[in-house]
């Protein structure tokens, strides 16, 4: 009996091990892209150029990203229920502000997971000026490989991903990112 006990817990431990080692792992900025680099040719992948897309925004225009753009770009997925959302969203409007004529920023809304009056409240609640996108098939947050919100993704003028953050940064890093891909220009 005492062994039957042991194994179980012995067992548990080690599920518990294995299941934390891999949300650690999903956690690190990156680390889908490393994962991807080894499969499939969908996706993101560092380095390389960023998956096109085309979504109509919450003001009814349609927006693209496909290739070579005038600016770079910032690509910021999010859903209005996120706390981390909702903690960055004045940092993130104060950043397309500050860098309004040299970066693009796209608030992608995966609106499968969320209810268009409480994105048009969120966007009111924090005054955001930049274009917000709607998924509303998760498409293309499933193409970005998206796993958590916030997720921000970095695209160069030449349409090349650089870098994809998942999760909340403090503003002043990820300013310092924004910086460090306006000066690769």
């Amino acid at each position: 009996m005492k062994s039957k006990t042991y194994r179980r817990k012995t067992i548990r431990t080690w599920l518990a091990a294995v299941l934390i080692a891999c949300l650690a792992y999903s956690a690190i900025p990156g680390s889908m892209a490393l994962v991807n680099a080894a499969g499939s040719d969908r996706g993101v992948r560092i380095g390389k150029a960023a998956p096109f897309f085309e979504l109509k925004g919450l003001d009814g225009q349609t927006y693209r990203v496909a290739g070579k753009r005038d600016k770079p770009l910032l690509l910021n997925f999010w859903a209005s229920w996120c706390e981390p959302c909702r903690l960055e969203a004045p940092d993130m409007e104060k950043l397309s502000e500050k860098y309004k004529g040299e970066l693009d920023v796209y608030g992608v809304n995966v609106t499968a997971y969320d209810d268009e009056a409480k994105v048009k409240a969120f966007v009111d609640e924090f005054g955001i000026h930049y274009p917000i996108l709607m998924d509303r098939r998760e498409t293309v947050y499933s193409e970005y490989q998206g796993q958590a919100f916030p997720t921000q993704v970095l695209i160069d003028q030449d349409g090349i991903v650089r870098e994809m953050i998942i999760g909340l940064l403090p503003p002043e890093e990820l300013e310092a990112k924004v910086r460090r891909l306006l000066l690769a220009k």
